[in-house]
């Protein structure tokens, strides 16, 4: 979380800091799951985290994350703002790097 909010705060913006704040997002999701579900098969954390980024990213088509961090500004770090479609893989790139950290690390 700490990488993230470093990234938001410190990093210029543009496409390399919106990446890597992307790809922490994920991660720390799917950390979360591993934190919550320590006994669930890493693959379906794995999933789950994917799937909850991507429901988030989708829900951005709606225009609600977008009014609701405008009215409450943390929320934009929660719900993002506009959809992007690159996001979804950045996501996934988040969600399996941090996967295979974890594996090894289980190792």
């Amino acid at each position: 979380m700490a990488a993230g909010l470093a990234v938001h705060a410190f990093a210029p913006d543009g496409f390399a800091s919106d990446a890597a704040g992307d790809a922490l997002y994920a991660a720390l999701i799917y950390l979360l799951g591993v934190f919550i579900l320590p006994r669930a098969a890493s693959w379906i954390v794995a999933a789950a985290a994917f799937g909850w980024c991507a429901a988030v990213e989708l829900f951005q088509l709606t225009g609600l994350p977008e009014v609701w961090g405008a009215a409450f500004t943390p929320l934009m770090l929660v719900f993002g703002t506009v959809f992007a479609p690159q996001d979804l893989l950045l996501y996934a790139a988040g969600v399996a790097g941090a996967w295979a950290i974890e594996a090894l690390v289980r190792r």
